[in-house]
């Protein structure tokens, strides 16, 4: 009878997991020490078989194969495990971020110097030398859009004025060639470009696609930027002591009890993992809407605020506003008059030969023929690949420790839940699984953690997010936030967001909106007041009145970062004569 009474015991004893603590202190460590060197750690502190577990200070104090070294040097291991594992998981968005960031701002970039060189020889070969004598009104657009883009404090608006501005002056000498006229007569020209509108519509047409196209393009490489960043923070995380607590129990504690390889329950792994990110997982709701405002924001991009479209839109629409200034010289001409006085006759008339006579005729590049980028892809292929890396991003933070743990390396199979380690012995891990984000951690029964300090970098990485998502947003809608208090309700084209987006491409000809012949109000109205900026010693400072400092008849100073398409051959044949 008592010998039935202990093979029964003896046998529960071994479904259960547990061992009489004669068999258990005579059991061999071997597997527990080959596993150990296998990590590169010296077995001569290793039992060779099963000891007292009175000195372990993490792991269940039964017998074991692990001595207090061990404990701690695994302890130590397991936090390497768990970062490594944060480490591997995020690369897909480090990857992606940095690649896709370098890729795009690579396209833009060399879309933007690709379209001011061909500008530059198209102009040249049908101008000659009276548009190298004035290039540097375009040279200084590109200056400055180019600028805009790299982050600089520019407002496009200004740009766009500026640029008006100082090519009318420069038309305007160019259709009155019988007229000599002084910097202070010219300043007033430029002054009442706004209500001359001698360039139609064309400077607003332009100022709104390329503005929307630029804001859009900068949010998104800044966006990608900082989400490269904010990863790399992110995932340089320091376990507590608590978190290592638990990571070790789930992870190495098994090791020691002799079963190395026996996994975690996938319920104990995620408790110890929600517990361990509980920081990260408050990044979530910020995370998903920085995520969903760069996918709207490069959706944008391949459509209405068209990166590629707006660069090939300058140059023609800067050729169809030289034409209409031409075809309105009289009028336009009549209005100067009227309000700016009577000029003084010119003393000699041009030679022939200063309007570039010998020009040779050109042809624009078809489709297959224009040039490519070092990037190697186009605009839509760019956003393609990037909005299917976006998707897989959302959430990312708050799935990780199921991400972790569905690795079968970190964790047992969910429908192996009776034979993986619970903690303390073989068997089903029965506690409820907890929630997501800090305040879900005040039941977690793995790790402790304290609710009411917040980890300070989470804080200021979910206050950068919402900053971030606030600008893509914005660029969302045309509007530069920077300046989208200071320019009179256009934000840089924000105020006309509204607009139909098929006004705005390039594709004159007979299919392009007819100009209105409405005549303008004569210039003797006010003036628009100056903004107050002054141009270093240039004729260009904005001062009341047809006055101010007057030196070289330099042009505009143009804020940088924008694409100079071909000019259409229509409107260089028709154009050239106003260089002469």
């Amino acid at each position: 009878m008592d010998t039935r009474l202990l093979v029964w015991l003896c046998t529960i004893a071994a479904l259960s997991g547990t061992r009489s603590p004669a068999a258990a202190a005579g059991r061999s460590c071997a597997d527990t020490r080959q596993v150990y060197s296998e990590k590169g750690y010296s077995t001569s502190t290793a039992p060779v078989t099963q000891i007292s577990g009175e000195h372990l200070r993490l792991c269940p104090q039964d017998y074991t194969c692990c001595s207090s070294q061990m404990e701690e040097t695994l302890s130590l291991q397991s936090e390497r495990d768990f970062l490594k594992a944060i480490e591997d998981n995020s690369q897909f968005l480090l990857t992606t971020f940095t690649q896709r960031h370098r890729r795009f701002d690579e396209f833009f970039r060399e879309l933007i110097d690709l379209s001011e060189k061909s500008m530059n020889q198209m102009f040249t070969k049908t101008y000659g030398r009276l548009f190298t004598q004035n290039t540097h009104v375009f040279q200084e657009l590109f200056v400055e859009l180019r600028r805009y883009y790299s982050g600089g404090s520019v407002s496009l608006t200004e740009v766009f004025s500026d640029f008006w501005s100082g090519l009318v002056e420069r038309v305007f000498s160019l259709v009155n060639p019988q007229y000599q006229f002084s910097d202070d007569y010219l300043e007033c020209v430029s002054k009442h470009t706004e209500q001359l509108q001698p360039f139609g519509d064309v400077p607003r047409k332009l100022r709104v696609q390329v503005s929307r196209a630029f804001i859009a393009a900068r949010a998104l490489s800044q966006g990608l930027a900082f989400g490269r960043d904010m990863v790399n923070t992110a995932k340089k995380l320091t376990a507590d002591s608590e978190c290592v607590r638990g990571l070790m129990r789930q992870w190495y504690c098994p090791l020691c009890r002799g079963l190395p390889f026996l996994r975690p329950c996938h319920s104990l792994c995620l408790n110890v993992m929600k517990g361990c990110l509980a920081n990260q997982a408050e990044l979530d709701t910020e995370w998903n809407n920085f995520i969903d405002a760069l996918y709207v924001v490069s959706e944008k991009l391949e459509g209405p605020f068209n990166f590629e479209l707006a660069a090939d839109s300058i140059s023609v629409k800067v050729s169809e506003a030289i034409m209409h200034m031409q075809e309105n010289s009289v009028s336009i001409s009549r209005k100067v008059f009227q309000g700016c006085g009577n000029p003084s006759p010119a003393r000699n008339k041009r030679s022939p030969s200063e309007s570039g006579g010998n020009r040779k005729p050109f042809r624009t590049y078809t489709p297959e023929e224009k040039p490519t980028t070092a990037a190697g892809t186009n605009l839509d292929r760019l956003v393609t690949e990037l909005k299917e890396r976006l998707r897989p991003m959302r959430s990312f933070w708050v799935s990780l420790p199921h991400t972790i743990c569905n690795d079968e390396r970190m964790a047992a199979d969910v429908t192996n839940e009776d034979r993986c380690w619970n903690g303390q012995t073989r068997g089903r891990y029965l506690p409820d699984v907890t929630g997501n984000g800090l305040a879900s951690q005040i039941n977690n029964p793995e790790v402790e953690v304290d609710i009411a300090r917040p980890d300070v970098k989470v804080k200021q990485l979910i206050v950068d997010l919402k900053v971030v998502t606030n600008k893509l947003k914005h660029a969302e809608r045309g509007q530069d936030i920077n300046f989208i208090d200071s320019e009179e309700g256009s934000g840089s084209g924000g105020g006309d967001h509204d607009e139909r987006y098929s006004d705005d491409w390039p594709g004159y000809g007979p299919q392009s909106p007819p100009y209105s012949k409405t005549p303008r109000n004569p210039i003797s109205n006010p003036a628009k007041p100056p903004r107050g900026r002054e141009r270093n010693g240039s004729k260009w400072s904005r001062n009341n009145g047809q006055g101010g400092v007057k030196a070289s008849a330099t042009s505009p100073h143009l804020h940088t970062s924008s694409l100079v398409p071909l000019l259409s051959l229509q409107f260089v044949i028709t154009v050239s004569p106003l260089w002469r």
